[in-house]
């Protein structure tokens, strides 16, 4: 097309056992904000990446600007203009802002120029950074401006955004979005990559939907509900998530005091946290990134010791590790997903066996039962729909979505007494976040109590009967989730209110 900035034609990229892209084409104008949807595994990172100058398609080409477009390396694409902010920040704490742009740049300018580009541009796009300011002191909010900043100085002509408002609160999506149409009115085309399709609905004026790797359908997303979007990703009906109503149980988690340093530099302190779960209740606690989540998680799990603030089931377990508390019923499942919940080099069915090896019985007398570690690692894909060739695959080699699926089917499958999950549904598609959300409202139906610690608030207001929000290390008092807003709970996140006041949580209840 005459006025296309970036077309695909016929794009092809395999890989041993699956092929990634098959005949893909389509075609980004100036200006437009394109939406790149599908389920996990459907294609989308291989695309952004062949895009991006970090994989080599088999066949195909692109054409950018007229011009035969054949990026050897990320470096070759940001000179013909083409930037990309990724789901997952790479910058590092120890560094200020500039220091982490310039490493970030191919050629950046002299450090007292830079900081005033930095200035500069930051400003006259809405988002406003301080060049000196130490990254490990910023919010994910604020890491995001340096990731997209650092693009911005290299003034790009397509700008590709991966899943970028995981980690933001409605306020600063809403400050997001302006800066992007600022950046669409200047003439940069933006693909968009979001499993958050009211977003795409709101943003986007052009979508591109792959499913297992070719291209089943265009749409313009604000002519279509998110409805109608997840069921042309999944190419089916969506199921809806619903539970029974039910009166919940007595105790099975109490925390009680939980003080706690991190035992990260840049980490945050929990300070007195008291939180008490139900059988049969979810727990829902947002938070921006960086408030204590972790450190939360790490202190129910074991990973971090607590001695006396911590019971189950009358029981005090603060000073007892993983396997120990794993064993009496409680289980989590970490945010981070590859290195942390999931080792990358293993096979999924030597993943199965790191965590499952307690309440499952998969060892007998210091031997591995191989066989039944091997039928539990079958039994979490079958029933969680992961994609993968099968349980000999190393976890690295699966999309971030589908181990998503294996790491929370490993620990649902183990019925815990209490499940507590750190972004359950992150980087997940709509059908199947909808899948694992009914897992936890299953499993709270059958008597456990479950956390639900999450920054998507759609997701908290859907499964959660009580919310709560971490800020700086603090949790706010509980509240029942009916009735509230999401601007109620967004400015809870945000530290704009550090709890609900009394007359907000009465019209909660």
């Amino acid at each position: 097309m005459a006025d296309a900035l970036l077309t695909l034609d016929g794009l092809r990229k395999a890989y041993p056992g699956v092929v990634a892209n098959d005949d893909v084409s389509f075609t980004i104008k100036p200006g437009e904000v394109h939406a790149l949807l599908g389920e996990n595994g459907a294609g989308k990172s291989t695309l952004v990446k062949m895009i991006y100058g970090l994989v080599k398609p088999d066949q195909g080409a692109m054409v950018l600007n007229g011009v035969p477009f054949t990026p050897a390396n990320p470096a070759a694409a940001r000179a013909a203009g083409v930037a990309m902010v990724f789901q997952h920040f790479s910058l590092f704490d120890a560094l200020n802002v500039a220091e982490n742009i310039a490493l970030g740049m191919d050629n950046p300018p002299h450090p007292r120029e830079l900081s005033q580009r930095i200035r500069d541009v930051s400003n006259a796009y809405g988002l406003p950074l301080d060049p000196d300011r130490t990254v490990g002191d910023l919010s994910a909010g604020e890491r995001q401006r340096v990731e997209i900043i650092r693009c911005l100085l290299q003034d790009p002509k397509l700008l590709i955004m991966d899943e970028p408002t995981s980690v933001l609160t409605p306020q600063e999506v809403e400050i997001l979005f302006t800066t992007l149409r600022k950046l669409t009115a200047e003439g940069t085309a933006i693909l968009y990559i979001s499993h958050k399709l009211e977003e795409i609905r709101a943003l986007c004026e052009h979508a591109t939907i792959l499913r297992l790797g070719q291209v089943v359908d265009t749409c313009d997303p604000r002519e279509k509900s998110a409805r109608e979007l997840a069921e042309m990703m999944v190419g089916s009906t969506l199921h809806v998530p619903s539970r029974a109503e039910l009166a919940p149980g007595e105790v099975i988690l109490s925390v009680d005091g939980l003080s706690l340093k991190s035992a990260t530099e840049f980490g945050t302190n929990l300070h007195d946290i008291h939180l008490e779960v139900r059988a049969g209740e979810v727990l829902g606690i947002g938070g921006v990134a960086g408030n204590g989540q972790d450190e939360l998680l790490g202190a129910l799990s074991g990973e971090a010791l607590a001695p006396g603030a911590i019971t189950l089931k009358g029981e005090a377990i603060g000073h007892l590790g993983p396997n120990p508390r794993r064993s009496r019923g409680l289980l989590t499942a970490p945010e981070e997903r590859l290195g942390h919940a999931a080792a990358p080099d293993m096979s999924l069915t030597e993943n199965a066996l790191l965590t499952g090896s307690v309440r499952k019985h998969l060892t007998e007398k210091g031997f591995l039962k191989w066989g039944a570690a091997e039928a539990f690692a079958l039994r979490i894909i079958e029933a969680f729909d992961v994609r993968t060739p099968g349980p000999d695959n190393a976890a690295r080699s699966l999309s971030g979505g589908n181990l998503q699926k294996f790491v929370i089917g490993r620990e649902i499958l183990q019925n815990p007494d209490v499940l507590a999950v750190n972004q359950p549904t992150w980087g997940v598609d709509a059908s199947a976040a909808a899948d694992i959300r009914q897992a936890l409202l299953d499993l709270a139906h059958h008597g456990a109590a479950v956390i639900v610690i999450s920054q998507d608030l759609d997701e908290l207001m859907e499964v959660a009967d009580r919310f709560t929000a971490l800020n700086e290390g603090r949790l706010a008092d509980p509240v029942p989730t009916r009735g509230l807003t999401v601007e109620d709970i967004g400015l809870m996140m945000g530290g704009i209110s550090g709890d609900m006041t009394d007359d907000t949580a009465e019209g909660a209840a």
